[in-house]
């Protein structure tokens, strides 16, 4: 884990093998929580855990174990979770279950408790092999790739491949979707989401790493009202952009994945 501050300076480094806690084959998703921990995750087929830490490193917690999976209705192991945010007025744990599995599953985020899980349009999921790029498919394709948490309650649903965003109450119940780049291949067009910092949260960006844009969606009904970038290498374009996150500023974070290896900051210059 690398920290650094705003600009670009680096802060602090640590994370690897220790002693407690089942490190990983690959990396794959962060989050911070209310108090400053770190949750990590990886997406190797042998990981299927996540991991607390404090922000120096300190380990905290374990959930999932590396090199067991027990499908997408198993109520205590993981599947190569993608991605997980943390509701901090409820202390739970939802997590995109991921790339291996096809769920959210919430659990306590004290304890790892489970307490529930969904697939698709709120249905119990399947592990059934579907035809890839489906934007009607019945169940989530791997990897649900992110799940995101909105200020009045709603849960957002990176289905990558299947090129759509699926809205949830934070029971499971399914209350809608947004189709993006509908006729996108390759490995999909939703990576991932961040809604915007104004107090309604008007705005939804989405990170398209086949085709190398991001997005910016009215959150009420997923509209396109404008993009940036295009693939490449240069300033402002994008390879494999494959995570996105947002400051207290409005101010974006973007990362590329393969080739790309880097980050990039995108200033909110109007709103």
């Amino acid at each position: 884990m690398i920290e650094f501050d705003g600009e670009g300076n680096l802060l602090r480094a640590w994370g690897g093998p220790g002693q407690g806690y089942e490190w990983f084959e690959n990396e794959h998703g962060i989050t911070i929580d209310s108090q400053g921990n770190v949750w990590v995750g990886g997406n190797d087929p042998k990981d299927h855990q996540l991991i607390k830490f404090t922000p120096d490193g300190k380990f905290l917690m374990q959930i999932g174990r590396a090199g067991q999976t027990g499908g997408s209705n198993s109520p205590t192991l993981l599947g190569r979770p993608a991605h997980m945010e943390i509701d901090a007025a409820t202390n739970e744990l939802y997590i995109a279950d991921g790339y291996g599995n096809k769920r959210v599953i919430v659990l306590d985020a004290a304890s790892g408790a489970y307490k529930r899980h969904w697939g698709a349009y709120g249905r119990a999921p399947s592990d059934e092999k579907l035809p890839l790029y489906n934007p009607q498919s019945p169940q989530f394709t791997n990897p649900v790739h992110c799940v995101r948490l909105s200020n009045d309650g709603k849960v957002y649903v990176c289905d990558r491949v299947n090129n759509r965003i699926q809205v949830f109450e934070p029971s499971g119940k399914f209350l809608h979707e947004m189709r993006v780049e509908p006729l996108t291949l390759a490995n999909g067009s939703v990576w991932d989401m961040v809604l915007s910092h104004d107090a309604a949260q008007k705005f939804m960006y989405v990170a398209d790493g086949a085709n190398g844009r991001v997005y910016v969606l009215n959150r009420a009904d997923g509209a396109q009202l404008s993009s940036f970038g295009r693939t490449g290498r240069m300033a402002g374009e994008f390879k494999w952009v494959h995570n996105i996150t947002i400051d207290r500023q409005g101010n974006l974070y973007t990362s590329e994945v393969g080739f790309g290896r880097r980050v990039q900051k995108f200033v909110l210059v109007s709103f």
